[in-house]
């Protein structure tokens, strides 16, 4: 991909377009939907952003003794601001100061369950459960964030994974789970991503809007009088599922707000939105632009992006071909192979590389509707629920951005101490997640408690929280 370079919006007036080395942003979007908020005047509402990517199979974890330790293990050595990357984490040496990693959180939900079961459940805490166990998830951290600000973007919010749709009980393709628990389908295809954020298909989406209400209000006095008739376990149902016909109305009512705003444009020349994970560091680049487009327009303030599927199932595996090896969830099976840590690792830094890349374009990026960077207004989670082979616990977390919510990062917060490569395992020892834990973490949900309290959510639980977590 070309390097691009960003300029503000703040001086330029409506007739002009902003033009860098190879795209172009019309400016009428800003001022009719900005407005004030552009101009830091009005409700002083500004936008404070959610961004959370996942990615599957859990972490190097090599024991101290093991020579690999020093070089390729993914959590830093230190403590606190004193700490050092190892080659997993170098490509984030230069974004040191704007990021905080993290030891020694889970879910207790999750973590007696095997780590292939983990990506349902990483953003909602849920017990989701294992095996033939009846499947039940909840509200999800980035949904939850949506239902508070989703009213103020053309979009609540943009859901994406490399392999698409919401994949199958504990086997998701998707991190984002609406109020109900229901899997919320998840994007894959980069020209469908871009022309839902910036294309209109046709000139007659307000009649198709009034065909939806109307079809809505039939629906609803239908169901009123259904109610009647039915026990009361089934009128339970009933309201269950006209909870999600109350859903598909505000969306209407959402759309015929917007419905005559202009819709921003790019300029994409230097994208290939055909792109497939068949050429996968041009896919995942193209992936991570179009979260900071919708960002940088303001399109959405929430955005989900999870990179793989656990257990090596669907396309995503095949990612680590752009490093040269074939399978991704291989590696994590193979670290008791010659260099099979380093091999691991290898695959965790081409990933560090590429989101490396993505916050250094937030950061680079002067905030259209306020003060700072884009990476100062915007919240960043990126983290896998496994860490050492198949195990639910003490996830590898890094959280980026948010200074002017008032974050502060340089920082490897170490809860898990000593304990923290309490995972790794030699040959002939059973797997990692098959013991019983030694050490108890502190809850993940902790952790989503003090972003939530960042991004201004007056919320002082969510899940299974027992608080919110200090120093965040």
């Amino acid at each position: 991909m070309k390097p691009m370079q960003y300029l503000s919006l703040k001086s330029l007036d409506r007739r002009r377009f902003l033009r860098g080395t190879s795209w172009a942003l019309a400016l009428p979007f800003f001022e009719s939907f900005a407005g004030s908020l552009a101009k830091g005047e009005g409700t002083g509402n500004k936008p404070r952003r959610l961004g959370c990517f996942y990615f599957p199979d859990g972490v190097p974890m090599p024991l101290p003794e093991d020579p690999a330790y020093q070089d390729w293990a993914w959590f830093p050595h230190g403590n606190g601001s004193d700490f050092t990357f190892t080659k997993c984490m170098e490509p984030l040496q230069s974004l040191r100061s704007e990021l905080t990693v993290i030891s020694g959180l889970s879910h207790p939900a999750g973590r007696n369950v095997h780590g292939h079961n983990n990506a349902d459940q990483f953003l909602t805490a849920a017990a989701t459960g294992t095996g033939d166990m009846e499947y039940q998830n909840t509200i999800s951290l980035d949904q939850f964030y949506a239902d508070h600000v989703g009213d103020q973007t053309r979009f609540a919010s943009l859901v994406m994974s490399t392999d698409g749709g919401t994949g199958t009980a504990r086997g998701a393709h998707t991190i984002s789970f609406n109020r109900q628990g229901r899997a919320v389908p998840a994007e894959n295809r980069p020209k469908r991503i871009f022309d839902m954020l910036f294309v209109k298909d046709d000139t007659d989406a307000a009649r198709r809007l009034a065909l939806s209400q109307n079809a809505l209000d039939d629906l609803l006095e239908d169901a009123r009088q259904l109610r009647r008739k039915l026990s009361k376990h089934d009128q339970g149902s009933l309201d269950e599922y006209l909870q999600s016909v109350r859903e598909a109305e505000l969306r209407v009512q959402k759309a015929k707000q917007w419905i005559n705003t202009p819709l921003p444009t790019v300029n994409v020349d230097h994208m290939n939105l055909e792109i497939s994970p068949d050429q996968p560091r041009e896919y995942l680049q193209t992936m991570f632009e179009l979260i900071f487009l919708a960002f940088k327009t303001d399109s959405t303030r929430v955005a989900t992006y999870q990179i793989g599927r656990e257990n090596g199932v669907g396309i995503s595996d095949h990612l680590s071909r752009a490093i040269g090896f074939p399978a991704a969830h291989q590696l994590s099976h193979e670290t008791k192979q010659p260099d099979g840590w380093k091999n691991f690792g290898t695959y965790c830094r081409f990933l560090h590389e590429l989101y490396g890349q993505f916050i250094t374009r937030l950061q680079q990026t002067a905030e259209p509707a306020g003060e700072g960077s884009m990476l100062d207004n915007t919240l960043l989670l990126f983290g896998s629920a496994s860490s050492a082979f198949h195990l639910s616990r003490n996830y590898p977390l890094i959280l980026a951005g948010g200074r002017n919510m008032g974050l502060e990062h340089g920082r490897y917060l170490n809860h898990a101490g000593t304990e923290a490569y309490r995972g790794g395992w030699k040959p002939g020892d059973p797997e990692p997640w098959t013991k019983k834990a030694t050490q108890e973490d502190r809850p993940l949900s902790n952790l989503f408690v003090s972003m939530l309290q960042r991004l201004g959510v007056e919320s002082d639980s969510f899940a299974d929280s027992t608080g919110k977590l200090d120093a965040v």
